[in-house]
């Protein structure tokens, strides 16, 4: 897949919903998935606000630092086997304060979710996924952009990041996906 290096993302993805079938019961699924810091949260909120679509955030989903493959199968369990199956998702928010789930928080009825984070497009939902968006950016500014936003994130960076190469190195999502955006240059 070729890297889109254009400044119109939100344009492109929106076209990709629209000539795309729903794959998730009569939901089109949106994956915004690439490693931390890469800019997936400010590309999704806009193409949610352009398509007045709902975004579960997989910082939602993770159970903890260590959980990164645990939230993949959250949101397979909680978002896309229900939507295919044609019933209400929701999912139990983990609460990072707390360190546990807290609340069952509903989903709209919808016909576009928006499912942002790292690991959103890995399988097994991510095959589910009507459109799935690669968002990646050189390391350093991802780092520099993920302590910018989460200066408690520093610790855990390393951690992390060990977690991100061995789920992508095995699910190989960015092969998969439709659109491929570098925001190395600033720009989501």
């Amino acid at each position: 897949m070729p890297v889109d290096r254009s400044t119109d993302h939100v344009s492109r993805i929106v076209a990709l919903v629209d000539a795309t079938p729903a794959r998730c019961g009569g939901t089109h699924l949106v994956a915004v998935d690439g490693p931390s810091g890469s800019g997936k949260t400010t590309l999704a909120r806009q193409v949610a606000e352009v398509l007045a679509a709902p975004t579960v955030h997989m910082d939602d989903l993770y159970p903890g630092w260590d959980g990164l493959r645990a939230g993949t199968h959250r949101a397979d369990e909680w978002i896309v086997r229900p939507l295919r199956e044609g019933r209400a998702a929701r999912y139990q928010r983990w609460d990072w304060h707390a360190d546990r789930y807290a609340e069952w928080v509903q989903l709209p009825a919808t016909d576009v979710v928006v499912l942002e984070g790292c690991g959103s497009g890995a399988l097994p939902g991510g095959a589910f996924a009507s459109v799935l968006v690669w968002v990646e950016a050189a390391e350093d500014v991802r780092y520099a952009r993920a302590l910018a936003r989460d200066p408690g994130f520093a610790p855990f960076w390393d951690q992390w990041a060990a977690q991100e190469r061995r789920l992508y190195d095995a699910d190989r999502t960015w092969e998969r996906a439709d659109l491929v955006v570098d925001t190395t240059s600033g720009r989501a």
